[in-house]
């Protein structure tokens, strides 16, 4: 109730924050204790920082969801009918068959279809479970340590900077420039500062400005952020845009297969009803004033269950399922490769990715940052924590502008081991270094209070304090080298005395930067000045601009961030894929230039291009037609400001091309939002940047985003695989039974195989081809374009093809199997069933090979790393089963008889027929002495 109601009096009344504290058992400076079953007794009394989730749905939901689709509802319908007329004329004994096997099939379908939506909703949802578990610091026993925001309790206090969220809702112990985005609560896209006037912060809330400390007082549902996410539910139901394109594709092939069923339920009709089709023994199925009543209309609705399922098959419902299938399994395969995604929609657009442009710190390097060149008094120093020469006044100067311009930590153990250090990589081996330049952070920060801090800010690229000792305030500067050094107008010497700052010795210091930088180094200097105790304002410390325009010159380090493994191999295979890679980032353009050489984005002939290396501040003073010329040609740019990357990618965005950025800080989340592909980092990066992301990089290296490329390439190509077998099946399916229906008043393939193909080719075969892993061959083409159509060339050519020669040999079967088999001693109705058999064997084996065919549509070797695919090889091993289950076992349910092994052989033999790239021709050189040994056989 505290921070619901803003209730600062009550705050007051129990002593403040300190007092809270007392009364909550906790300690502003070291935190609860550390001790599990003290954790655990907390959250047993204030509860835990978590909040009910809405209840997931359950399979029978998706049972239900997958029972309305308006084709299985008709087609239950028509099977009851049939049950129920077969039952009243021929008993149940054999009445039962036509309807029953027609239910068991519908069944079927609706059981696949649920299971396969009731996995992929467990799926998102473990996702969305991923992204609400925000990591953050905090302080237990005097420590800084990681904890998941859910494992926060109440008298935790926790560290809090630009960019993060507030965990929980809690007090202000202490800030500086400290500003809080209340929008998402509120609803007012107003900053509030706060301070110890308007202490109170509530959970899910971003830290817009400064930094501080929070004392927890409210967790999960006893915080109104917890009472809201309590009662809302992750929306999973976004459709990407490819999704989109294919139910229009659906919709579409939908309508021609309505069309198409239409006009055969209406031939079938008009012969059945004028005594043109016959039963299986030979006899006219109906003679109008003979047939009965029942009779007939059972005939009737054997043709309507007919046409309903080839409008089951037409329907390409398996279109859509596949791409949620693929986007569902690339999703659970990225996150193992450290990238989490967000926006199921990137997940294409990383495929079509033309150029990313990387942060350098943590992204491309490793972000363990040490210092390994130190330049004080004018002079280097050699090791660089060698300081025995320099004067003790400058000493103690520089110690406390590390101690107190710093957003970091140093925890002392109680038992003498070891300094252990917190804060950003750059913070920590500054930190670092000054421990072992002789600082005592607790002792040098307990010496003098902090006025006035100016956090580290990204245009500016550095930051101040203000300290008082005593009667003297000293000012604090630390930040990017040669920015520094611009603002100092002397320096200390090595005796400890001040010299003005000459153009030599200028020259000199830019040189010593230069020479850093071009070591790959991060430049860093600092600076002070004095300022009289009568010159610091005694209200409105906030509004107080330090002074930065008459700095002395303390000393500069040089810190060295090594690349990260495997940057230079990632970079050269982004190069081959037709993906350029640029480098953007805040550190001097000769850092810059350096690691871009390591990594392998630069070589010499990039060099010789004025403009492949640009300056941020040159890049911002273009016109924005200066900009798009330039813009391609931009390799690296240093000394870049958040908006000098937004600019860059609205350039390169106007210029066509699709645009991933990666960015970890909250003034990146203009460019990361701008972008085609934001990609924030999971350890650097701050709560603003992730959520104006699309995907997470978990582990903020630049291979990963290389494996997300790899992956969104992946997830188109599997779709193209599918449409590619979908639509061959659809197009043999419905030619055979329109051109059998029309002809001869009878199709091949009844309404139950029929809704056993339509299973094989919707929802198994897109889960045996959606879940294709990549390949190292999608990384050697170039981006697939956002309008370039999904069906290319090879495929229209492998489709047409595989389609007119299934056509073409099942039909001749159809029409002439009695005559090709030599089946003229038996009956007329066991010799319609052998030949429907083996049509309908020998299709689905051409969609069981076809399934290989689709792997891989543009190679000759159909079958390189098939193994490799468990699911792909699983789905194929049990449709070969059931299908063999089907002939020999089920044929009563289905309409079949058994087969010889020399129709089996046959059937097989003209299911694995397929095409070769090169000359797009059926290979069957290896099938024909078996058709012709097989038919020498038969005669």
């Amino acid at each position: 109730m505290l921070n619901r109601d803003h209730d600062a009096i009550t705050l007051q009344e129990v002593g403040g924050v300190s007092g809270l504290s007392d009364l909550l058992k906790s300690n502003l400076d070291r935190g609860v204790s550390s001790n599990e079953d003290e954790l655990l007794q907390r959250r047993d009394i204030f509860g835990a920082n978590t909040y009910p989730r809405k209840k997931r749905k359950s399979i029978w939901r998706f049972v239900f969801e997958a029972c309305q689709d308006l084709t299985l509802v008709i087609l239950m319908v028509a099977a009851a009918t049939s049950l129920s007329l077969g039952i009243v004329t021929a008993g149940v004994k054999d009445g039962w068959y036509d309807g029953g096997s027609i239910f068991f099939a519908v069944f079927l379908v609706i059981f696949v279809t649920a299971t396969s939506d009731y996995r992929q909703s467990l799926q998102f949802q473990h996702l969305n479970e991923e992204k609400q578990n925000i990591q953050v610091e905090v302080i237990r026993g005097g420590k800084r340590v990681g904890a998941s925001i859910f494992d926060l309790v109440v008298g935790d206090v926790v560290p809090l900077k630009i960019g993060d969220q507030v965990p929980a809702d809690g007090v202000l112990i202490s800030g500086h420039s400290f500003a809080i985005d209340e929008s998402s609560m509120t609803g007012e896209s107003k900053i509030v500062h706060k301070d110890q006037k308007a202490p109170m912060l509530m959970s899910g809330c971003k830290v817009a400005d400064g930094y501080g400390s929070m004392l927890v007082t409210g967790v999960g549902t006893n915080t109104e952020w917890g009472m809201l996410m309590a009662n809302l539910s992750e929306d999973i139901g976004e459709e990407t845009p490819l999704q989109v394109r294919l139910n229009g594709v659906a919709t579409l092939i939908g309508i021609v297969g309505l069309s198409v069923a239409g006009v055969v339920l209406v031939v079938l009709w008009i012969r059945y009803f004028t005594g043109h089709s016959n039963n299986p023994d030979g006899t006219t199925a109906f003679v109008a004033g003979t047939t009965g009543a029942k009779q007939g209309f059972m005939g009737a609705i054997s043709i309507f269950t007919i046409a309903v399922t080839i409008v089951v098959v037409a329907v390409p419902e398996g279109l859509p399922l596949a791409v949620t299938l693929t986007l569902a399994y690339s999703m659970r395969k990225m996150m193992r490769d450290k990238a989490l995604v967000r926006r199921l929609s990137s997940c294409e657009t990383m495929g079509s990715a033309t150029t990313i442009c990387s942060d350098k710190t943590g992204t491309l390097t490793l972000n363990k940052m040490t210092v390994v060149e130190a330049y004080l008094s004018g002079t280097k120093l050699n090791p660089c924590d060698n300081t025995g020469m320099m004067s003790s006044s400058v000493a103690s100067l520089l110690v406390e502008g590390i101690a107190q311009n710093t957003a970091g930590a140093v925890f002392s153990p109680e038992n003498g081991g070891a300094a252990e250090v917190a804060g950003a990589p750059t913070e920590k081996a500054i930190l670092s270094w000054g421990l072992k330049i002789g600082m005592n952070f607790n002792d040098v920060r307990s010496k003098s209070s902090v006025l006035r801090v100016l956090p580290f800010n990204s245009v500016k690229k550095c930051g101040g304090v203000a300290v008082q000792s005593d009667t003297y305030v000293h000012i604090h500067w630390k930040g990017a080298a040669e920015l520094v050094l611009a603002s100092c107008k002397s320096w200390f010497s090595i005796d400890g005395s001040v010299h003005p700052m000459s153009s030599d010795k200028y020259n000199e210091l830019k040189r010593s930067i230069d020479d850093m930088a071009m070591s790959s180094l991060r430049c860093i200097a600092f600076a002070y000045c004095t300022c009289e105790l009568t010159m610091v304002p005694r209200e409105d410390l906030d509004k107080w601009q330090l002074p930065d325009d008459n700095l002395t010159l303390l000393g500069m380090v040089g810190i060295k961030d090594p690349c990260r493994p495997g940057v230079r191999d990632a970079v050269q295979l982004c190069s081959a894929a037709g993906v350029k890679v640029r480098m953007v980032t805040g550190d001097n353009v000769e850092t810059a230039k350096a690691i871009a050489f390591e990594c392998g984005i630069l070589n010499a002939k990039d060099v010789a291009s004025e403009t492949t290396i640009i300056e941020g501040k040159v890049f911002r003073e273009m016109s924005e037609t200066a900009r798009e010329e330039v813009a391609d040609k931009i390799t690296v740019m240093g000394r870049s400001s958040p908006n000098d990357k937004l600019l860059l990618v609205q350039a390169l965005k106007r210029k066509g091309h699709v645009v991933a950025v990666t960015g970890d800080g909250t003034n990146d989340a203009p460019a990361l939002h701008e972008a085609d592909i934001g990609l924030s980092m999971g350890i650097s990066g701050t709560e603003v940047a992730k959520e104006s992301s699309d995907i997470i990089i978990l582990d903020d290296d630049f291979t990963s985003v290389v494996k997300v490329v790899r992956w969104g390439r992946s997830v188109y190509a599997n779709i193209q695989k599918f449409i590619q077998f979908q639509l061959t099946v659809n197009v043999a399916a419905l030619v055979i039974n329109v051109v059998a229906a029309v002809s001869s008043g009878a199709v091949p393939l009844n309404a139950v195989e029929l809704l056993w193909v339509n299973l094989i080719m919707d929802t198994l075969g897109a889960l045996a081809l959606a879940t294709e892993p990549p390949t190292d061959n999608l990384m050697k083409r170039h981006p697939v374009g956002r309008r370039e159509p999904l069906v290319t060339n090879i495929m229209w050519r492998n489709l047409f093809i595989q389609a007119l020669y299934q056509i073409a040999v099942l039909l001749v079967f159809n029409f002439d199997g009695k005559r090709i088999f030599q089946l003229h001693n038996e009956s007329r109705e066991h010799a319609d069933k052998i030949k429907n058999t083996f049509v309908f064997n020998a299709f689905v084996f051409c969609q069981i090979f076809n399934e290989f065919n689709a792997r891989k549509p543009e190679e000759k070797n159909v079958f390189g790393g098939v193994t490799s695919n468990r699911l792909f090889m699983g789905i194929v091993g049990i449709t070969t089963v059931l299908q063999i289950l089907i002939i020999e076992f089920l044929g009563k349910f289905f309409g079949t008889v058994r087969l010889g092994w020399k129709l089996w052989l046959l059937s097989v033999a003209i299911g694995a027929v397929r095409y070769t790239q090169e000359n797009s021709i059926v290979e069957t050189k290896h099938f024909f002495l078996l058709y012709k040994r097989l038919f020498c056989d038969m005669l």
